[in-house]
């Protein structure tokens, strides 16, 4: 009895062309780096991921919807002295803690490297990342600027350019963070829903996060935590029907 031969696939009879696996891993990698060349497109949710009534967090989905970005906070102080801010992983996974700097005249948050132990909390053990602030003591805006390790104090900051700013109104939703040579990095817009015919524009507790190729992610959501606690709500006044 004479061994059947392997039944060959319609596509390789087609073209008379066998696909070698490593072929298969090199369109692989291929994808992925253009996908990695795309913006990558994030949708905020002004609420914790938990969903307890009087909660004060983010839950960020990708794409796909996937949860990727988290921060649990259920302080009911005053941002202030709420202290301090964890960012997590969709998993729950420590990435980056938040702090707010004690007597800061522009409140100045610093970032720091989540720890592993639980518990520690202590900055001298913590690598710090960056400091972030208001541009102005006096102007009343959104306008925030970073500057990332090395510069801890607030004589270091005015002696050194900032390395990130961010431009616009972060509570109305429309605002830009650019790199200190002004290159675009991340921008935030107002979210909106529908069809295009029929498009519907949602509140101020989600909107949309668009961070451009090769810029850490984790940094950037970092800084729309700190935002989201450094700046003021715009003005609207209460209207009193008679």
């Amino acid at each position: 009895m004479h061994p059947v031969p392997p039944r060959s696939s319609p596509s390789n009879i087609a073209t008379g062309k066998r696909v070698h696996p490593s072929d298969a891993d090199a369109l692989h990698h291929s994808c992925t780096a253009d996908a990695d060349q795309q913006p990558a497109l994030y949708t905020v949710w002004k609420r914790s991921s938990m969903g307890f009534q009087g909660t004060d967090g983010f839950s960020v989905y990708d794409a796909a919807g996937a949860l990727a970005f988290r921060v649990d906070n259920y302080s009911r102080r005053r941002k202030l002295f709420a202290g301090e801010l964890l960012l997590m992983d969709g998993h729950g996974a420590p990435l980056l803690a938040l702090r707010p700097q004690i007597l800061s005249m522009r409140d100045q948050w610093n970032c720091y490297r989540a720890s592993e132990e639980a518990g520690d909390k202590s900055s001298s053990r913590r690598q710090h990342l960056f400091s972030m602030r208001k541009c102005s003591l006096v102007k009343r805006n959104d306008e925030a600027e970073v500057h990332m390790s090395g510069c801890t104090t607030s004589s270091d900051h005015d002696a050194q350019a900032p390395s990130f700013r961010v431009q616009g109104s972060f509570w109305r939703r429309c605002c830009k963070i650019r790199k200190g040579n002004g290159e675009e990095v991340a921008r935030i817009t107002r979210k909106k829903a529908g069809a295009v015919s029929e498009t519907v524009t949602l509140g101020e507790d989600v909107f949309s996060l668009t961070i451009m190729p090769n810029v850490d992610r984790t940094m950037i959501m970092a800084f729309v935590v700190i935002l989201d606690r450094i700046c003021q709500r715009p003005y609207k006044p209460l209207i009193c029907s008679s």
